[in-house]
């Protein structure tokens, strides 16, 4: 499929929706909780969808099917493309053509999402790399040189295909989860609907997005690597361990991103859990030698 050079009328607005819809839910949300609107079943919808779809996209999308830092099962791997759509962050095919281009030019000409290239390196620089760029840029990846094996493979196709009725059902699930767990209540389906599904959509993006703009911007470094990635640990709890994102561009075939003990690394250790009940194999890890080698003292270091 031959990819257009510039992001679609139709592609923009939809990226806006995804932006702007979410945010209105969160105002919505804001009023409501000041009004007691929301209790524990809301926020174990909120919770368990975040996990979800957060896994899908920190696991799924970015650790096996863009840097194939392990093995599994084909069915696990198509669920986890499923969950990773969920997210609301693309297609399975644009996610992950996208991300193999910002390693392929990361903070040089020609990476998507840079908060370094095109706009400064100011605020500009850093509104682009969170969301500007899904206005300009994003999806516009050739999957047939981004991610051919994904093209090739008939079912992760189907599954991209199927990305509009994803994003229909991320909203279904936790409003059905609302209605269900509410009592059956018209009342308890807008709730899930409201937490589990569009504040929900709203802290999974900008979560994402930070790893894009703040951990190239902000933050600590030790190793020598060429582009301005950094490792942000205040954001490792929310964002699945991917905020130790100098450390995955160090190594990005590593299965963990936390490289040290006390770096937090939830995505990590289910993938540790999973090899060890033999849902997962090839794990790829870096030795404590190879880290060494490639450590750098430097202002800012960890």
């Amino acid at each position: 499929m031959c990819k257009s050079s510039t992001v679609s009328r139709v592609d923009r607005i939809s990226n806006l929706l995804a932006v702007v819809i979410p945010l209105i839910g969160v105002l919505v949300a804001i009023v409501l909780l000041w009004n007691r609107a929301v209790d524990a079943i809301d926020l174990g919808i909120l919770l368990v969808m975040y996990l979800l779809t957060g896994v899908g996209v920190t696991v799924g999308f970015h650790r096996l099917l863009t840097h194939r830092s392990f093995q599994t099962y084909p069915v696990i791997e198509r669920t986890f493309a499923v969950l990773g759509s969920l997210a609301v962050e693309g297609s399975v095919l644009d996610w992950v053509a996208d991300h193999r281009k910002h390693h392929a030019f990361s903070d040089v000409e020609g990476d998507p999402h840079s908060p370094h290239i095109g706009h400064g390196s100011g605020l500009r620089g850093l509104w682009h790399a969170h969301a500007g760029w899904l206005m300009e840029t994003q999806g516009l990846a050739d999957w047939k040189r981004y991610a051919a094996e994904l093209y090739e493979d008939s079912a992760m196709r189907q599954i991209g295909k199927r990305f509009p009725w994803l994003v229909l059902a991320t909203l279904v699930i936790p409003t059905v989860a609302g209605f269900v767990l509410h009592g059956f209540t018209l009342a308890g389906a807008l709730e899930g609907y409201l937490w589990g599904g569009l504040v929900r959509i709203f802290l999974v993006h900008h979560v994402t997005w930070s790893i894009n703009s703040l951990c190239h911007f902000y933050g600590r470094r030790r190793f020598a690597v060429e582009d301005h990635s950094t490792n942000l640990g205040w954001l490792s709890i929310l964002s699945l361990g991917e905020s130790w994102h100098h450390n995955h561009h160090a190594f990005p075939r590593s299965a963990r991103h936390g490289l040290r003990w006390y770096e937090i690394d939830p995505s990590g250790l289910l993938i540790s859990g999973m090899g060890r009940v033999g849902l997962a194999w090839n794990i790829i890890r870096i030795t404590p030698e190879r880290q060494r080698e490639k450590s750098v003292a430097a202002p800012g270091t960890a």
